[in-house]
């Protein structure tokens, strides 16, 4: 576990973190006018390794080898020349600090942090971090990675779960969720839909699947996976030649027999390690999926088998209601999606380059 400092004066600015992948939704903006939650878990932390925030520079301004270099290997709006490395955390894990009133730049619900770190020491002075509230975008508090310094705490070293114990511990993402928008009377506006989290591990996950298809159909499982999927790679990739397979693989789901040439896997949530196939699919390509997700969909809950209050006897489910269906089709997060296929060599490819210059006309198709 560690603890963050201010690098002015050493206060320190959070309590003890232990450090977990960054969600594939970090960045992810979701809607018009939504109130999305906290984006970490409370006492945990999460590393960017990419440069954030200002200065931006357009994509015409950079050289196709600089951003080459910077594993960015077709075009993206802008490119920021900020420091990597910005730690994210849960805002009610900060300690000392205080709001910096000039630095308050949102879009119209909250704080945005365009304006830079809106955030200082309450020791110092020294802006730190930046405070992100606004709608549409995930609550977080962001350290800047120049003005803080890291931590460990003494004795408090844990070893990260295995593979076994993530199961037994069975903590997936359900693929619904209530959406909140911003109204007059807190509560008065929300509704059930797809949940943003996998909106975004989609957006990524689609990315990998097309590069993986070689040009070629690809088919995956019936059910919740071929839902969220298989309309996408349909509308996206050419069909008449054979398909390539996907199927899913990971902990506790072993693949029988061969011919699968994609395999769905998870990404270990506090590594970022990406579980590695094994025995007749060990060649197959892997693809992405944060753990959470790639549960549920390995190992589907229709109806979650927990007691509205106290306990129930083993056996008994609760009675009420599952949660409703949204009404309109799975659409992957596109900015998740230009964000990953921008970012795999395979884009180089003319017709990979082509569904991303035509990302627009696609999200207007509502494939995105």
């Amino acid at each position: 576990m560690f603890f963050f400092v201010c690098a002015g004066c050493g206060a320190e600015l959070t309590i003890p973190l232990s450090q977990v992948t960054l969600p594939a939704h970090a960045r992810q903006k979701y809607g018009n006018g939504i109130q999305l939650p906290v984006l970490m878990e409370p006492g945990t932390f999460a590393v960017d390794p990419e440069p954030w925030g200002p200065p931006w520079r357009r994509w015409e301004e950079i050289h196709p080898d600089e951003a080459a270099a910077r594993g960015i290997y077709a075009p993206v709006y802008a490119l920021s020349d900020g420091a990597p490395g910005a730690i994210v955390i849960a805002p009610g894990d900060a300690r000392g600090t205080v709001l910096i009133p000039e630095k308050g730049g949102g879009y119209c619900c909250g704080l945005d942090g365009a304006d830079g770190p809106n955030m200082a020491c309450a020791a110092c002075g020294l802006p730190v971090a930046s405070r992100i509230d606004d709608c549409s975008l995930w609550q977080a508090v962001w350290l800047a990675p120049d003005a803080v310094r890291r931590r460990p705490v003494n004795g408090a070293d844990a070893a990260p779960l295995s593979w076994a114990e993530l199961m037994a511990e069975g903590k997936s993402t359900p693929p619904f969720a209530p959406i909140s928008g911003w109204a007059a009377q807190p509560g008065s506006r929300y509704w059930w839909s797809w949940s943003p989290q996998w909106e975004a591990a989609a957006g990524r996950a689609l990315a990998h699947l097309l590069a993986a298809s070689e040009g070629r159909p690809v088919t995956v499982p019936d059910g919740l996976t071929g839902e969220v999927f298989q309309r996408a790679l349909d509308a996206l990739l050419p069909a008449g030649a054979p398909a390539r397979r996907a199927v899913i693989a990971g902990p506790g789901r072993p693949v029988s027999g061969a011919g699968a040439d994609i395999v769905l896997v998870p990404v270990h949530p506090q590594t970022g390690e990406v579980w590695a196939p094994a025995g007749p699919v060990a060649s197959a390509h892997p693809v992405p999926l944060p753990f959470g997700v790639w549960l549920w969909l390995a190992f589907p809950e229709p109806h979650l088998p927990l007691p509205a209050s106290g306990s129930m006897p083993d056996g008994v489910l609760r009675d009420d209601p599952p949660a409703p269906h949204p009404h309109h089709l799975f659409r992957a997060d596109s900015g998740a999606f230009h964000h990953a296929l921008a970012r795999l060599p395979a884009v180089r490819s003319p017709w990979l380059r082509e569904i991303l210059e035509n990302l627009t006309q696609h999200m207007r198709a509502r494939l995105f």
